[in-house]
């Protein structure tokens, strides 16, 4: 039985099957993984995640924290660090450290689960709107809220099912670092067309779409002490607002965009996103993640990938980057692996 009777215009709801959760990943196929591979040609691999305790302090995002961690306590009440056995059983000289970690999964280097981003829509075509995911899946129901018995917690679109897949194809770096420097311009459809034709790249079905705008390198050099004021007027995002754009993300057939900023595109909040008939305050996540399952990554590091690619004239890569198999998780911190 179909969860909706209407989906969006310009939606791909249903098209991959009506209880499908992983959307465009559907279109990495093992030929397209094989293309991957075949990309490998040096055997280098580079990280492309930040440290996760970066950006530093609660600026960026007020609602996420660093990372904490913490000794475990064994049984007997001693914390399990540096813990030395000898004080229980002379015999031994055996040392252990044991610890936790309370981590917001979205802090620094993340990708956004298809449960990250709904929207009030009449799917039921009633007349009244729904708290709908992709493919129709239902807050409430599906991805159950923070005041639900068992929540929060997503029952569908969940992060374990990007990991399942193994999340790894071919990334397609888009070095808009090399046009425009630290300046902050926003990258519509004409503007994204002649950066991959400087590149002479292409992305195609399948691909990974990776865009290298210098951000992260600044959130590194800050070292945990970021410049909100410098940081929010720095460096290229994409305009969600151009139409065009987001035609040729339908049309592309990528199946993520991970950027190395703070949301993939401009940010506009709540509080000025007002006036008009009602509309998304993040029109690409919500044509991405809403309407098309296209998987976001942000705050990812590609300044040792991003500068290794243009020096030596190539934009593909294999991209590996599953997030943590955690169920019920709406993002997560990957350990993105670029290997060329």
């Amino acid at each position: 039985m179909m969860r909706w009777k209407h989906r969006p215009e310009g939606s791909n709801w249903g098209d991959f099957g009506e209880d499908d959760q992983i959307g465009r990943m559907n279109l990495v196929t093992p030929a397209r993984r094989l293309a991957a591979v075949r990309e490998v040609t040096e055997g280098l691999a580079f990280p492309l995640s930040l440290p996760l305790d970066y950006p530093g302090g609660a600026d960026l995002v007020p609602s996420r924290r660093a990372p904490r961690i913490e000794a475990t306590r064994r049984a007997t009440g001693e914390l399990s660090y540096n813990f030395c056995f000898s004080c229980q059983n002379k015999s031994l000289f055996d040392v252990v450290s044991d610890d936790a970690v309370t981590i917001w999964t979205q802090y620094s280097t993340q990708w956004d689960s298809l449960a990250h981003w709904g929207q009030e829509f009449d799917a039921d075509g009633d007349g009244t709107p729904e708290v709908v995911y992709y493919n129709g899946w239902r807050g409430g129901t599906d991805v159950l809220g923070a005041d639900q018995q068992g929540g929060p917690f997503a029952l569908r679109l969940g992060m374990e099912s990007l990991a399942e897949t193994g999340a790894q194809g071919r990334g397609v770096m888009v070095d808009l670092a090399a046009i425009h420097g630290e300046a902050p311009v926003r990258v519509g459809y004409e503007g994204l067309m002649r950066a991959l034709q400087r590149q002479k790249a292409t992305v195609e079905p399948g691909d990974f779409m990776c865009l290298y705008t210098g951000w992260a390198d600044l959130v590194l050099g800050m070292r945990k002490k970021p410049d909100f004021d410098k940081l929010k007027n720095a460096c290229a995002v994409l305009d969600g607002n151009d139409r065009r754009l987001l035609n040729w993300i339908t049309d592309s057939g990528l199946v993520a965009i991970c950027a190395d900023n703070l949301g993939v595109e401009a940010v506009q909040g709540a509080a000025t996103a007002g006036g008009g008939p009602k509309h998304s305050m993040m029109p690409l996540h919500e044509h991405c993640i809403f309407k098309l399952g296209i998987f976001l990554g942000e705050l990812w590091y590609f300044g040792e990938l991003g500068p290794w690619l243009r020096a030596h004239g190539r934009s593909r890569f294999l991209l590996t980057a599953p997030p943590l198999r955690l169920p019920g998780l709406v993002g997560s911190p990957p350990m993105p692996v670029g290997t060329v």
